[in-house]
């Protein structure tokens, strides 16, 4: 039977199966619904993990324990996981491992763009990567058995297109296989520096017969066109240029992207005019043909930044633009913006009428630096934050932990947060932090996390009480306040702000979007009251808006908050009781 999947449906599909027992991941798009669709299948066991980096020793774990296993995470996440990932290279497996990484050219959803094939050859392990559906769930059974011949961890390389691309997939029923025998083995796994020195041994002598295979791998192929123009390419990008070029090329599609094959390469060369590379963002596959000798065009055509395209594609190599349908006048941007009735939005105007300077951190609430509000000075990395103020406050001193605060999502507070709060702790640091507790995992699209008292299947588990976690840290000073009443959420800033101890305020009500929540009906404008003053659209709520000087509300985006009406020095937004729209 043949199925339309997204990529990472696919993705999911194939570690089914392929047999897998244990998938832990961290939400992180584009790469979270592998872990979502994985998760509806009853013999594979799906767990959030409160990181990337648990994530992955939980993985490896299970392999060393004789299961299949499997975790996705997106690029950022990976650098998270980095530790455990470079030594179990060395550890290798005994059922085989996966680890998924879905990269972000673009950015359409990430703080930066990195590539993550330098992973790969950083970390001595082989790296797959698909170019469509069908490819994510095959490339799923060639990378366990890559993993249990070569004794080693496997990266499946994913990107935005394919993950969130749909293709055909053949499905097929699962291979249940027994699990492998656990032997205790300290020279294999017990990575001290007597017994790594002969595993980096090991890791060499992989390397080269991993090169081996890849010259004959039936994923890494050759499509034969016009030899006048030769691509070398993998991932999206053979698709972006299959479909511009067509049969006016021969293709070396790699479907491993590490190792690289060396005879293969050369062979191909050989047979063509003039050899291409198509690779999104870094020179990759282009830096191996140099060592090679083999001469080709690269990135002095295509750039470093960003995604490549069909369209891109046949400019860079035809010479013209592909014919285009538009539309017949310009599309008005949409920047992202908070929900309307997001929890977050009162503490952000709260911290910006305040002043102060915000370290923040990734989630949802990083839009919180965006106009009108502009309530956030850095966003870093997941757990940055708090850290990041800590150091910013030492450096600058007590007058400046007056002026500055830390915010932080209840999620990302448990992936990378508690640590930075414990270093303030640790080392008689002042900082103020909140954490953002909107009862989810929101920016991903509503995952569970330690706190919400979920697992990833929905089962009721023990909840972290984040009053009693900071109390037992050594935190003094934890507040709680609804976000919805800006005056006590403000008055309760102030409060803490002028304390020289470390202080935490819980900002917490659940996100407007849970299907729990019981909204107010809308609010609405009182017309005649309105002097279209305009401060109402200082909180950036999307439901609000002018028309002909005068406030209006969308009450088909209205949640009934009431942020607004405290806003209103004259009275004009009522409840949905009463008003004039």
């Amino acid at each position: 039977m043949k199925k339309l999947l997204l990529g990472n449906e696919a993705v999911a599909r194939g570690l089914y199966e392929a047999g897998c027992r244990v998938v832990s991941s961290y939400p992180g798009t584009p790469s979270t619904e592998i872990t979502e669709y994985a998760a509806k299948y009853e013999d594979l066991y799906c767990e959030w993990a409160p990181n990337e980096k648990v994530a992955a020793e939980v993985a490896i774990g299970a392999a060393i324990g004789g299961g299949r296993s499997f975790c996705a995470m997106k690029h950022v996440g990976l650098n998270v996981a980095a530790d455990p990932l470079f030594t179990a290279s060395y550890a290798g497996v005994n059922a085989g491992l996966i680890i998924a990484v879905a990269d972000d050219p673009g950015m359409h959803s990430s703080q930066n763009e990195q590539d993550s094939r330098h992973y790969a050859i950083a970390a001595k392990v082989p790296m797959l990567e698909p170019s469509d559906s069908k490819e994510c769930r095959d490339f799923v059974s060639v990378a366990y058995q890559l993993s249990e011949e070569f004794d080693t961890p496997v990266l499946l390389r994913l990107s935005t297109r394919v993950s969130h691309s749909q293709s055909l997939v053949s499905l097929h029923d699962r291979v249940e296989l027994p699990l492998k025998e656990y032997r205790k083995d300290p020279q294999k796994y017990v990575m001290m520096p007597a017994m790594a020195k002969k595993k980096h041994v090991v890791v060499e002598e992989r390397t080269k017969k991993l090169v081996e295979w890849a010259e004959s791998a039936q994923i890494n192929k050759i499509e034969w066109g016009s030899t006048e123009v030769g691509i070398i390419t993998s991932g999206i990008a053979y698709q972006y240029a299959r479909e511009a070029m067509g049969e006016n090329a021969s293709y070396l599609k790699l479907g491993m992207v590490n190792p690289l094959p060396c005879d293969l390469i050369r062979e191909f060369a050989k047979r063509v005019k003039t050899l291409y590379v198509v690779e999104e963002l870094d020179g990759v596959i282009e830096q191996h043909c140099a060592q090679l000798g083999v001469k080709v065009i690269g990135k002095e055509l295509f750039s470093p930044i960003g995604e490549l395209s069909q369209k891109i594609v046949a400019e860079k190599l035809l010479g013209k633009k592909p014919e285009e349908k538009v539309f017949g006048e310009p599309v008005p941007p949409r920047p992202p913006v908070m929900c309307a009735g997001c929890p977050h939005r009162g503490l952000f105007y709260a911290l910006s009428k305040l002043k102060v300077m915000v370290s923040g951190d990734i989630g949802c609430y990083t839009l919180g630096a965006s106009a009108p509000l502009s309530a956030m000075d850095t966003t870093i990395c997941m757990g940055a934050s708090i850290s990041g103020l800590h150091g910013f406050n030492t450096a600058r001193g007590t007058e400046s932990a007056k002026h500055s605060v830390a915010v932080i999502g209840d999620s990302t507070f448990m992936h990378s947060g508690i640590t930075g709060l414990v270093n303030i702790v640790y080392n008689q640091g002042i900082s103020t932090v909140i954490i953002l507790d909107n009862s989810i995992t929101g920016m991903t699209g509503h995952q569970q996390n330690p706190t919400t008292g979920y697992t990833l299947k929905g089962d009721q588990t023990t909840a972290i009480n984040l009053e009693k976690l900071c109390d037992a840290l050594g935190i003094q000073n934890v507040s709680v306040v609804d976000p919805y009443d800006l005056k006590e959420t403000e008055a309760v800033i102030r409060r803490e702000l002028e304390k020289e101890e470390p202080s935490v305020i819980i900002s917490r009500r659940p996100c407007a979007l849970l299907k729990y929540v019981k909204h107010k009906k809308p609010m609405k404008i009182l017309t005649d009251a309105c002097r279209g003053c305009r401060q109402c659209l200082k909180i950036g709520c999307p439901a609000i808006s002018v028309r002909n000087g005068k406030a209006v509300i969308d009450n088909t985006l209205c949640v009934g908050c009431g942020l607004c009406a405290e806003l209103c020095a004259f009275h004009a937004i009522a409840d949905g009781e009463g008003g004039d729209n």
